[in-house]
């Protein structure tokens, strides 16, 4: 059975062109033409989602930041905004991507592959570590701290990974940014400090121990 993929767009050709098109790849395809739809679609658990942010009513932006904290596959933009203000938006509502308008259906192919393969490298994570008052699950893709869930983004559990799973190395914004959101994406190294930034506020709501320790002048490091 292939992978699940909700297209959402408010245009019927797009939706159309690629339905037909991630069809005949393999793939099950769920569609939505608007926000109110995307979100009933969710319900279906799929395993990466296409978003369209131009859609009159709720826009992909506000979908993306509604479902994040309970969505954890990848999130790609399709989007004819090129502005860097809209890209720090997105990544910082949770998205994982951008396809700008007009784009090629090869390259667009290709970056679903590449953000399914990260899917399935993660889930065969199934250590947990443990660090202080933390408790890091790979397999959930979650920490505990003395009993609490802390429930993070997918992107936010990706850095408390890189980080968690090399103690004491130093990491720069560039450097996180590539291990993340990959080489080949279209947007700021600037939005991994507001990641970290989220991450340490809710690690601090549980204990007032850091474990992001900023370098200055060199990136970040997790604490032995």
């Amino acid at each position: 059975m292939g992978h699940r993929i909700l297209i959402v767009d408010d245009e019927p050709d797009i939706v159309t062109m690629l339905s037909g098109f991630f069809t005949v790849k393999g793939y099950q395809v769920l569609e939505a033409f608007d926000g109110k739809a995307a979100l009933r679609q969710i319900e279906h658990a799929p395993d990466i989602i296409l978003l369209d942010i131009n859609m009159p009513g709720i826009d992909g932006l506000e979908i993306c930041d509604r479902i994040r904290g309970h969505v954890a596959c990848p999130i790609l933009f399709l989007t004819a905004r090129i502005e860097d203000a809209d890209k720090v938006r997105g990544f910082a509502a949770g998205g994982d991507d951008y396809v700008v308008k007009p784009f090629s259906l090869i390259e667009l192919e290709a970056r679903v592959q590449a953000h399914l393969r990260r899917e399935e490298r993660h889930s065969q994570e199934t250590s947990v570590k443990f660090a202080g008052d933390l408790a890091i699950d790979f397999a959930q893709r979650c920490c505990f701290c003395q009993g609490s869930r802390i429930v993070f983004t997918k992107k936010e559990f990706d850095i408390i990974a890189l980080l968690a799973q090399n103690p004491g190395q130093i990491f720069d914004r560039e450097r996180i940014y590539e291990r993340i959101w990959g080489y080949d994406s279209e947007g700021d190294s600037g939005v991994v400090s507001e990641h970290i930034r989220r991450v340490r506020a809710k690690i601090a709501e549980h204990t007032d121990r850091t474990y992001i320790e900023t370098v200055w002048g060199c990136g970040y490091k997790w604490i032995r």
